[in-house]
């Protein structure tokens, strides 16, 4: 009897181990993506973070923001946080791989194009999102796209529309871009499309990193505007953006001189109707001076927003002739320096009209800052009320206090002077020796 074929047999067999193989390594995969997903889950706490509520806030008020950082800080990790806060579906579309035609459509030839036109063709993710009617825009890489790509976001960014398609209204539109020295053939951005964006500049948190990495990452959450408060931040923003831009005119349109200063927030009709914007949402939603900083730099660029800033810190200073007019029931700034400089506003309009009243009335005032604030601040305004002293004025009862307060730091810094005195005299001495 012949020998049995042995090469079934042998087939079968490597079959069985091939088998046996392949189910041992999709166990050892199901144990690595277990690990996976152990890593990959985190949790939330409420945590003060200025970046991310910035961010927030300038979603809130549907303006397009841009994320300035360098690779890996955690952009798109928070473009993901945000999206998952909001319920948006999240679609990230990478401009520098795409073409000009993928934002402003494809022609489409029809039946009868000279009586119908040619429509222009959205691509599909625009297409995705108007059936979704919701969701969130990353425009990412935006500083590796190439100018032609740049020209045709722009109708994206300000008009939300791709090719012939509008997107939704509840679309909102975030964008991510590394400094050209740190992007892959990176190009500056162009001034029109720079203009258009709020440019937040993303940088790591230690803590907040370490924490994140130990499982908790701080929790993105919407601004809660004051219902009661909505017309009153309104009426504040226009009245102090154009109150402003009447002392200073020149800043209502100024193209930066230079190309990459070109590619950030500079100031124009558009970006200050942006600052106005967020002045209002943040006045609404009591954010802090750091957040508002950021947000109004972001959109008119640093010197203007520093300069709005400053205007606004005087226009919450109190009218001194009305601190004057009722010393009792002055209400002064809790700041530290606007407290001061609402002191040196009445000590100045004391000096401009120097009358033995309003001396008297400019001490009931200091009284009272001493009263409800700290004393070290009512020094330099004392002293200078104090010179404008007329002979025939007497000192009103009560400035006891306020003389010894002047006492004790004008003693202070005589202490420290004499300190300061007697260290360089023994470097001296030393030398000698």
């Amino acid at each position: 009897m012949a020998d049995p074929d042995p090469v079934p047999g042998a087939a079968g067999a490597a079959a069985r181990t091939g088998a046996a193989g392949s189910r041992a390594t999709d166990a050892r995969l199901a144990l690595a993506d277990r690990m996976l997903d152990i890593l990959r889950t985190t949790s939330t706490e409420p945590r003060p973070d200025e970046q991310l509520e910035a961010l927030m806030l300038a979603v809130a008020a549907d303006l397009p923001v841009l994320l300035w950082g360098e690779p890996g800080i955690g952009k798109t990790a928070a473009l993901t946080q945000l999206a998952a806060c909001l319920d948006l579906p999240l679609t990230t579309v990478i401009a520098s791989v795409h073409e000009p035609s993928d934002f402003s459509g494809l022609p489409i030839v029809g039946e009868d194009p000279e009586a119908r036109g040619v429509p222009m063709a959205p691509p599909r993710w625009a297409v995705e999102l108007v059936r979704a009617g919701r969701g969130l825009l990353f425009l990412d890489e935006l500083s590796t796209a190439t100018p032609a790509v740049q020209a045709a976001l722009l109708r994206v960014v300000l008009e939300r529309r791709v090719g012939a398609l509008r997107l939704p209204p509840a679309v909102r539109i975030v964008a991510a871009a590394n400094p050209r020295a740190s992007a892959a053939d990176g190009w500056e951005l162009s001034p029109p499309l720079a203009n258009r964006f709020v440019h937040l500049y993303w940088v790591h948190d230690p803590d907040v990193v370490v924490r994140g990495l130990g499982g908790v990452w701080p929790r993105a959450e919407l601004p809660r505007l004051a219902p009661e408060r909505l017309p009153e931040a309104a009426e504040f923003a226009r009245r102090a953006v154009c109150g402003f831009l009447l002392a200073r005119p020149t800043l209502i349109h100024r193209l930066p001189s230079t190309e990459t200063r070109r590619g950030g927030a500079w100031p124009s009709p558009r970006s200050w109707e942006a600052a106005l914007t967020l002045l209002a949402f943040g006045t609404a939603a009591g954010v802090s001076r750091d957040v508002l900083a950021l947000l109004v730099r972001g959109a008119v660029g640093d010197g203007p927003g520093l300069e709005l800033l400053a205007h606004l810190d005087r226009m919450e200073l109190p009218d001194p002739e009305e601190l004057l007019a009722d010393p009792v029931a002055a209400g002064l700034p809790e700041r530290g320096d606007l407290r001061q400089a609402a002191l040196e506003s009445v000590v100045a309009a004391v000096g401009a009209r120097p009358r033995r009243e309003r001396w008297e009335a400019a001490w009931a005032v200091l009284a009272r800052a001493l009263e409800t604030g700290a004393p070290d601040l009512l020094v330099a305004p004392a002293t200078a009320l104090a010179a404008l002293r007329r002979d025939d004025w007497e000192v009103p009862e009560g400035v006891e206090r306020l003389a010894g307060v002047i006492g004790l730091a004008r003693r202070a810094d005589r202490s420290v002077r004499r300190a300061e005195s007697a260290q360089g005299g023994h470097g001296s001495a030393g030398v000698r020796r």
